[in-house]
C-alpha cells in the first residue's frame, strides 16, 4: 500500500473526508490516464488492444489499492473482464464493486469542444469520453479503497466489465457460468449516478427494452410515381402511417395497444425546465407525453423510432417505394415482461399497417426491467452515508436505460442487496459528444462509498 494511506483519524468521519480530498489530485491523474485509452469494445472501429490496455491498467490499479488475485478473465463474447478479491475478516460480510472500462465511441469528433480522449478541465468539470460513464466510477472505487487503506472491515469482490456498452452479454454469461466468483451480501453496481450534483441518489428501477425491425412490402419493385402514383401503394407511406399510431396525435405519448401506458413514479422527481436543458430541447418544442417527467421516463413505456431504411433525399428517383424498413425500440418499466411487450408491439403494428401492406416484425433484442428491494441494511447504511456526506437523505431515482446484468445478478444471488449508484448526473452527457464529470461528485461519492464500506458490517449484524 502507499505511504499516503498511513495517517491518523481514518476511522472518523472528518479524517475520512480529509483523506478522500487529499486523494483528488491522484484521482484526476488516474482518470486522465484511463480516458487516454480509447477502449471502445467494437473491433470494427477500434483495435481490441486498446480494451486490453485499459483492462491491464484497471488490474494494476486495483492490485495497488489492496485487492488480491486481480486478473483478466475472457468472457464468452471475447471481451476481458477484470476480477479481484479481498477476503473478509472472520464473520464479516462481502461487498461486490462493479464498473466497466469500455466506453462509447466519440461519435462526431467535430462536435467535441475538447479532444475526446484527452481529459480536459473546463468550467470546473473534467471532459473526455468515459469521464463519467464509466471510468469516473472506476476512479471513485479506487479513491474509496485508497482512503480506507487497511482499515476495511468487509470483504471485497471486484469486477470491471469490458463490453457493457456493446451489449453483447459477455459478463452476464460469465457470471452464470462462474457464480462462485461473485458471491456477496451487497452488490454495488456503479454505472449510474445522482439526480443532480449534490444529491446522493440510488437508482432503484431500470426500464427493460424490446427492439424490433419492421419491414413493409407493397410492390415487386420501384415504379414511376408519375405513371403509377396515386393508385400504387407506397410502402414508405404505409410504414410511416403505422409508426405514427404508436404516439398519441395530440400529446405524443406512447400508445401501444395491450400495454399500460399510464404508470406513475413515486421517487424523486425531475423538474421539467431542468429536463429541457439537460436534453437540449429546442425553444418552442413541446415535450411529449402526459403526467410528470419522471412518470414518462421511469414508469411508462416509451417508443422510439431509431432508424428508417428508405431512399435518401439526395439521389432519390421519381419512384414509388416498394419497401421500407424501420428499427423500433420500446422501453418498458418494471412490471412489464419483455415477451408481453413484444407481443403487444407486434400486434399493434400488424393491426395498424394500412392497405393490406405485407408487414414483417423481426425481434432484434430484449431485456427485462429491474426493480431493487430497498428495505435492507445496505440501503439503510447508504442512506446514513449520504446524509453524512451531502447533508440530506438518500433519494431514489429511476433510469430509462437498461443494464441486463442487474437481472442476472438478481436471479443468481436472490438474497443479495443490489444498489445502483455512481458519479453520473444529467450534465455529464454520457454517450454524447462533450461527456464530462463534476470532480466534486467523484470526491463526494468516493466518500459515500468509503463510509458505506466502513460501516456496513456493523449494520448487517443488526
Amino acid at each position: 500500500m502507499n505511504d499516503e494511506n498511513n495517517v491518523d483519524d481514518r476511522d472518523t468521519g472528518a479524517g475520512l473526508a480529509a483523506r478522500v480530498a487529499a486523494l483528488m489530485p491522484r484521482a484526476q491523474t488516474d482518470l486522465a490516464e484511463l480516458v487516454a485509452i480509447p477502449s471502445v469494445a467494437d473491433p470494427r472501429q477500434y483495435p481490441p488492444e486498446d480494451c486490453r490496455r485499459a483492462a491491464l491498467w484497471v488490474a494494476s490499479a486495483f492490485t495497488d489499492a489492496g485487492l488480491s488475485d486481480v486478473r483478466l478473465v475472457r468472457t464468452p463474447d471475447g471481451s476481458d473482464a477484470v476480477v479481484g478479491h479481498r477476503p473478509p475478516p472472520p464473520g464479516a460480510p462481502t461487498v461486490l464493486l462493479y464498473c466497466h472500462y469500455d466506453v462509447q465511441p466519440p461519435l462526431d469528433d467535430d462536435a467535441w469542444r475538447t479532444p475526446p480522449f484527452t481529459l480536459t478541465e473546463r468550467d470546473g468539470r473534467w471532459y473526455g469520453r468515459g469521464a463519467a460513464d464509466c471510468k469516473g466510477n472506476i476512479v471513485m472505487h479506487l479513491t474509496a479503497l485508497r482512503a480506507l487503506g487497511e482499515d476495511l472491515p468487509v470483504g471485497i469482490r471486484f469486477v470491471a466489465e469490458g463490453s457493457e456498452e456493446q451489449g453483447t452479454g459477455g459478463l452476464e454469461s460469465y457470471v452464470a457460468a462462474h457464480p462462485e466468483e461473485f458471491v456477496a451480501d451487497v452488490l454495488l453496481v456503479c454505472d449510474t449516478g445522482n439526480a443532480t450534483v449534490g444529491q446522493g441518489t440510488a437508482t432503484t428501477t431500470l426500464r427493460g427494452m424490446v427492439n424490433v425491425v419492421v419491414t413493409a412490402h407493397t410492390l415487386d419493385g420501384e415504379i414511376h410515381s408519375g405513371m403509377f402514383g396515386g393508385a400504387a401503394p407506397d410502402a414508405l407511406a404505409a410504414l410511416i402511417q403505422a409508426l405514427s399510431t404508436l404516439r398519441d396525435p395530440a400529446t405524443g405519448a406512447t400508445r401501444v395497444n395491450g400495454l399500460d401506458c399510464e404508470g406513475t413514479w413515486d421517487g424523486v422527481g425531475y423538474d421539467e425546465q431542468q429536463f429541457r436543458a439537460d436534453a437540449g430541447v429546442l425553444d418552442g418544442v413541446r415535450l411529449t407525453g402526459t403526467g410528470s417527467v419522471a412518470d414518462r421516463l421511469w414508469a411508462r413505456p416509451a417508443v422510439t423510432v431509431l432508424g428508417i431504411d428508405c431512399p435518401p433525399v439526395v439521389g432519390s428517383a421519381a419512384a414509388v417505394p416498394p419497401t421500407a424498413r424501420a428499427r423500433v425500440s420500446l422501453r418498458i418499466p418494471p412490471g412489464t415482461e419483455p415477451d408481453a411487450a413484444l407481443d403487444a408491439l407486434t400486434r399493434h403494428l400488424t393491426d395498424a399497417i394500412p392497405w393490406g401492406t405485407r408487414l414483417t416484425v423481426e425481434p432484434e433484442s430484449s431485456g427485462a426491467p429491474f426493480r431493487a428491494a430497498t428495505d435492507g441494511p445496505a440501503y439503510r447504511t447508504l442512506d446514513t452515508a449520504v446524509r453524512h456526506v451531502y447533508g440530506k437523505p438518500l433519494a431514489y431515482l429511476g433510469q430509462g436505460g437498461s443494464i441486463p446484468l442487474c437481472n442476472v445478478l438478481a436471479d443468481t444471488y436472490p438474497d443479495a442487496e443490489i444498489i445502483l449508484m455512481g458519479v453520473e448526473e444529467p450534465r455529464c452527457l454520457i454517450h454524447a459528444p462533450n461527456e464530462s464529470v463534476d470532480p466534486t461528485e467523484i470526491q463526494h461519492m468516493a466518500h459515500v462509498e468509503a463510509e458505506f464500506l466502513r460501516t456496513y458490517a456493523a449494520a448487517a449484524r443488526h
